[in-house]
């Protein structure tokens, strides 16, 4: 069901805020365009109450226009949520730089600076508790239902919830001898992955094919058979996990992406290493990762007693075959190869970057070099 539209806001720079808005919904969700258009018809009504006078876009000024906006959003009473606040600023930011692009009035891109958008709160991990979680996967298992099933697959993958509502009825693909995997879709950040998992998931996807079968809806390809929308699907697992955590006697703000949080403590705790447990996630930072981990007093004490039974520098050093150093030319271009190979092997491990990049342009500064030097000894 599309949202009802705004009714034209009485201001004279109404139309063109609404061109530029237009413009930047082509490439935006209506949910975000509809964002986009509440924030500034707040801005429009603030102008229009306290400088009447401005009526065009050359007229605005960051002081006292934009300021005092800002200010008058910090002022209410209740106050917006920081979230909020920074959304607000986001979106008319972006608004204005569509402006000055289109108008050709590169001062409006500086209204909004960056250093008036506060950076948003700090998320600590939400993973459920121990006995949260051993409560919630006994219930889901003795219901052996539909809405049971879908959220022990998303506690045992990690993924998120409109990832599973979005998961083809042919996701479980054979990753070797008995070995499977889960093809998890385009999800939030526009990825695709492969999730390894256990025969565990596998039964659960079995489990899921069945209902799926049993659903008067028609077959549509995917794993979920949606009541009428996604949106209506993700409602209808959420309002199960709420009558879930009722049941239980659990705090019923308990949502579905704790059990991502979970999966990703879990996985950690268990000796995944940090870049295979970002691919499990999805994530493209290292950043977005550690906000999913929880790292306790215990798994601290784990680590610090693990590295005092065996440290490092007690290992014997790695045995290497021996070498016979040339010299003279030969020892120079040797040199020169193994500083390349080492430069190279390092490069590939780094992220796509400035740093790789810069270390490439350096690899190949060297085979140049090495190319030179072999001409010396040629008479």
């Amino acid at each position: 069901m599309s949202r009802p539209r705004l009714l034209p806001l009485p201001h004279p720079l109404a139309p063109v805020f609404e061109g530029a808005v237009d413009s930047l919904g082509t490439a935006l969700s209506n949910h975000t365009t509809g964002h986009y258009r509440v924030t500034v018809r707040k801005f429009l009504r603030y102008l229009g109450t306290h400088h009447p006078q401005v009526n065009s876009l050359d007229q605005l000024r960051r002081e006292p226009h934009l300021l005092g906006w800002m200010s008058r959003l910090r002022s209410q009473s209740p106050p917006f949520a920081t979230a909020y606040y920074i959304n607000l600023l986001i979106a008319l930011r972006a608004v204005f730089t569509e402006l000055a692009w289109t108008q050709q009035l590169p001062l409006l891109a500086h209204l909004i600076r960056r250093e008036d958008i506060p950076h948003f709160p700090q998320r600590l991990p939400r993973p459920l508790t121990a006995e949260q979680d051993q409560l919630l996967q006994q219930e889901f298992i003795h219901r052996n239902d539909l809405g049971g099933n879908a959220f022990l697959l998303i506690r045992h993958t990690g993924m998120r919830i409109g990832e599973c509502a979005d998961l083809s009825f042919d996701c479980l693909r054979s990753a070797g001898p008995n070995q499977w995997a889960i093809h998890v879709p385009l999800g939030k950040l526009k990825t695709e992955r492969m999730v390894p998992v256990d025969s565990w998931v596998v039964t659960l996807i079995q489990r899921l094919r069945f209902f799926r079968s049993l659903d008067p809806l028609p077959p549509d390809g995917r794993l979920l058979a949606r009541p009428s929308s996604k949106q209506a699907l993700l409602r209808q697992l959420r309002d199960y996990l709420h009558q879930v955590c009722h049941s239980l006697g659990l705090s019923t703000r308990i949502v579905p992406h704790q059990c991502r949080h979970t999966f990703a403590t879990e996985m950690l705790r268990a000796g995944v290493s940090f870049p295979a447990l970002m691919k499990l996630l999805g994530h493209t930072s290292p950043e977005m990762t550690m906000r999913y981990v929880e790292v306790t007093l215990v798994d601290l004490q784990r680590e610090f007693q693990q590295a005092r039974s065996k440290p490092r520098h007690l290992l014997p050093p790695p045995t290497t075959s021996r070498v016979v150093l040339r010299t003279g030319l030969d020892g120079v271009l040797d040199s020169l190869l193994a500083a390349q190979h080492a430069l190279e092997m390092f490069r590939r491990a780094l992220p796509v970057g400035a740093a790789r990049t810069c270390l490439d342009r350096l690899s190949n500064r060297l085979t140049k070099i090495a190319t030179e030097a072999r001409k010396l000894g040629t008479p």
